[in-house]
């Protein structure tokens, strides 16, 4: 079932062209608050170094690989892929010690998974021992023969949740786990609703789960988010005020003007925003406007989290700059220097905002070459979440531009979806899971109100046995973080209080431990 460090080196190799990509990849609105995410969790790692035990001892964390079937729900498909997991056993005391598993998402689960924040911080406090899994299709857990249609076929969260319950087994088997020890899932955003929904469908393996951040509602058009946004930009809590939304609707109406004006001004626009080629086409017009409410919504989403390159007090700050002089201009220019410090930030010479260069990325069905999951996430999007994000209700201070049926064409273009099809999608999603009422018990949803996916989770607990936390002024997944000294007095609450719902159910637990014994 498993196999170690002999699959390291050939694994490694292929990750290169997958980090030359991205420094030139699309810029749409998805792929650009994709890579605002990966860029993020690797300024986290990057303070978080493997560990020594002393002279030679075995680094942690340690990788390792399971053999796992391609198609779990088909008996007689034997086909397998290897899927990558990290181990920090630094803290393991005991064999009977719970075991904290974190679930990897849409993209690379790398080592930190296991070396910092949430659920390593808890670890100490229990003696547990922490595994991260990584996710089917997605980092170094590709399965061979490719991208294409009939091979993502085999990528759903219900494949991924088969995944959770083979590994589950295997790992108890490979480290020797006692039969009663308590193994509770952690994740976060998409992870997050894996967490909660591995409870939900094996509370036979899973104790409990910690989801953060998990939108477990799939919506086909999602107006919610930019709802948040435009509500964070007003709150002073975070450093914005009704001025800096006024300024960031001011900002995307004047970069509409230069659009439409064309000639020499558009063209003066491609080069203040940084377009790698011309934007004549409606369609690249469209993706440039999207891209510039991801920025925005960017700062919102990872608002004050460590190595982010714009908060809402930065993005503010810039908007709001140039007021004195009441120029028309000004919040445009506050805009337009927000783009260069992210793209500085992402390390990208110049943004594409072409539609037939996205369109042709997301179509390369060679996982060495085809970006850092991209294309597989518009995959789980058109077959099963939705999850496009719209501005064309009067609450969205952005471009009122066509966002919804723009994403379904992509569903049609890149992989032959129809509208219908994905509509049913999602909705059959919803009924499998339950939506924002699972049932699912010793679950602990976690949120941020700062965060825009809050409207998709569950912020209210239904009842004593699902249990929900809303933490003021938190942005995404920011309970997962390490620990900072910058941390707000309500995020060290709200840890706290996940430290208190862990040692309850931890107790549980320890306490059918002896009742089994006796």
């Amino acid at each position: 079932m498993q196999t170690w460090d002999r699959m390291a080196h050939r694994s490694a190799l292929r990750l290169g062209p997958l980090l030359l990509l991205s420094l030139c990849a699309s810029s749409t609105p998805v792929s650009l608050l994709r890579r605002l995410g990966e860029h993020l969790g690797q300024i986290q790692d990057s303070s978080s170094p493997s560990l020594s035990l002393g002279p030679g001892a075995v680094a942690i964390p340690k990788q390792g690989w399971l053999e796992q079937p391609l198609d779990p729900f088909n008996a007689s498909d034997t086909r397998s892929f290897l899927q990558r997991y990290w181990v920090n056993d630094q803290h393991w005391t005991s064999q009977r010690g719970p075991v904290f598993l974190h679930l990897g998402g849409e993209s690379s689960l790398r080592s930190g998974s296991v070396l910092r924040g949430h659920p390593t911080a808890l670890a100490p406090a229990w003696g547990a021992l922490v595994i991260g899994l990584e996710h089917r299709f997605y980092g170094l857990s590709v399965p061979a023969g490719g991208l294409d249609v009939a091979q993502l076929r085999f990528l759903s969260s219900r494949h991924a949740l088969a995944d959770v319950a083979s590994a589950r087994l295997a790992l108890a088997r490979l480290f020797n786990v006692s039969s009663s020890s308590p193994w509770i899932c952690f994740g976060g955003s998409y992870a997050g609703s894996l967490a909660a929904w591995a409870r939900l469908k094996f509370p036979h393996l899973i104790f409990a789960s910690v989801a953060s951040s998990a939108p477990v509602r799939a919506t086909l058009d999602f107006s919610e988010y930019n709802e948040v946004v435009s509500r964070s930009l007003t709150r002073t809590a975070l450093g914005g005020s009704p001025e800096c939304r006024a300024a960031a609707s001011a900002a995307f109406a004047e970069v509409e003007r230069r659009l439409h004006a064309g000639g020499a001004t558009r063209s003066a626009l491609r080069a203040e925003l940084g377009a790698c080629s011309p934007l004549d086409r409606a369609e690249d017009q469209a993706e440039l406007l999207g891209a510039l409410q991801a920025l925005v919504g960017g700062a919102v989403q990872y608002d004050a989290q460590a190595g982010v390159p714009l908060s809402v007090r930065g993005l503010c700050g810039l908007l709001l700059e140039g007021r004195s002089n009441r120029s028309r201009s000004a919040p445009y220019h506050g805009l337009r220097r927000a783009v260069q410090v992210v793209m500085h930030s992402l390390g990208q010479r110049c943004l594409s905002f072409s539609r037939a260069e996205t369109v042709a990325q997301l179509k390369v069905t060679d996982s060495q070459v085809s970006g850092v999951g991209d294309r597989q996430w518009l995959y789980q999007t058109c077959t099963e979440f939705g999850f496009y994000i719209t501005c064309e209700g009067p609450r969205c201070p952005f471009s009122q531009v066509p966002a919804l049926p723009s994403q379904l064409e992509l569903c049609e273009q890149v992989f032959g979806l129809s509208a219908s099809s994905v509509v049913q999608a999602v909705a059959q999603t919803n009924s499998y899971y339950g939506g924002q009422t699972p049932g699912a018990t010793q679950v602990l949803f976690i949120n941020g109100d700062t965060d825009p996916w809050h409207v998709l989770s569950i912020t209210q607990a239904s009842g004593p046995l699902e249990s929900a936390l809303l933490i003021p002024s938190a942005s995404h997944c920011m309970d997962m973080a390490p620990d900072r000294p910058s941390d707000s007095p309500s995020l060290r609450l709200g840890r706290q209080s996940i430290f208190q719902q862990l040692q309850t159910w931890l107790r549980l637990a320890e306490e059918s431990q002896v009742r089994s014994r006796a």
